[in-house]
C-alpha cells in the first residue's frame, strides 16, 4: 500500500491572494488532501500541486466576476473553483450545484466548517434546477466538459444579460471556436478568452467568458424555463 501523497505547506502569495481567510484557506486545502482523497472527490496525485493547480488556479476567477453579484457554480464537485471563489469573495452570493450525494455532503461540511454564510449548497443537476432556482448574473465552472455541452447546462440559469465563466487550459481557443454555432443558439451575444493570476500562477489561469443577451438559452429554453416556472408555481399552491 503507497502512502498518501503529503500536502505542502501554502506559498506565501496565498496568504495575499486569501488574506483574513488564509487560515481558512488552509483548512479547506487539508480537507481536500484529507477526506477529498479518501471519498474519491480528487485524486491522490493531485495533492502535491493542489495550492498551485487548484486553489490559487481558482481563486484568480475572482479578478472577473463583478462585485456583489449571484453565482451559480455548476458541477462543483469538491467545491472547485466555487470555494476558493467564497474565500476571497465574501460580496458574493454563490451556489454550489452538484448532482452526486457524497460531493454535496463533502460541500455542506466545508461550507459549515469554514462558516461560508454567502454560500449555498444545492443538489441537482443544471437542466433540472431550471424553472425553479433563481436566475443569476454569473455561472462558473471547471473541468465538467466541453464548452459547447457546458453552455446548454449552463447558459440557461442566467438572467438576461448574465455571463458564464469557464476555467479552461491549452484547449480554450479550440472549444471556443467549435462551440461558435451552439453559443450563437443560446443567446450569446460575445465571447472572449481572458487570462488571470498575473503573480500568482505560472502559466496564468484561462477563463472563457461566454455573454448573453436579453434570453439566455434563447428560443429553446424560453418555453422551458416558462414551463419549469408554472409547474413550481403549481406546486407551490398546493
Amino acid at each position: 500500500m503507497t502512502e498518501a501523497a503529503e500536502l505542502p505547506p501554502a506559498p506565501e502569495v496565498a496568504r495575499e491572494v486569501f488574506g483574513d481567510r488564509f487560515g481558512d484557506a488552509v483548512r479547506y486545502a487539508e480537507l481536500l488532501a484529507e477526506a477529498g482523497v479518501q471519498r474519491g472527490l480528487i485524486g491522490p496525485r493531485e495533492v502535491p500541486r493542489l495550492w498551485e493547480r487548484h486553489m490559487l488556479n481558482c481563486a484568480v476567477l475572482s479578478e472577473v466576476v463583478p462585485e456583489g453579484v449571484t453565482v451559480c457554480d455548476v458541477g462543483s464537485g469538491a467545491g472547485l473553483p466555487g470555494i476558493p471563489l467564497a474565500l476571497v469573495r465574501e460580496d458574493l452570493k454563490i451556489t454550489l450545484l452538484e448532482p452526486l450525494l457524497r460531493r454535496t455532503n463533502f460541500l455542506a461540511e466545508v461550507v459549515e466548517l469554514l462558516g461560508l454564510d454567502h454560500v449555498t449548497v444545492a443538489r441537482g443537476r443544471a437542466e433540472e434546477v431550471m424553472g425553479t432556482m433563481h436566475p443569476v448574473h454569473v455561472v462558473t465552472a471547471r473541468a465538467v466538459a466541453p464548452l459547447d455541452r457546458l453552455a446548454t447546462w449552463g447558459i440557461p440559469l442566467l438572467r438576461p444579460y448574465g455571463e458564464m465563466l469557464a476555467l479552461k487550459g491549452d484547449t480554450a481557443e479550440e472549444e471556443l471556436k467549435s462551440a461558435s454555432t451552439a453559443l450563437s443558439k443560446l443567446g450569446a451575444v460575445g465571447t472572449s478568452i481572458l487570462h488571470v493570476g498575473e503573480g500568482v500562477v505560472d502559466p496564468l489561469s484561462t477563463v472563457v467568458r461566454v455573454e448573453v443577451g436579453e434570453s439566455p438559452g434563447g428560443v429553446r429554453f424560453a418555453a422551458k424555463r416558462a414551463k419549469a416556472a408554472r409547474t413550481s408555481r403549481t406546486r407551490r399552491r398546493r
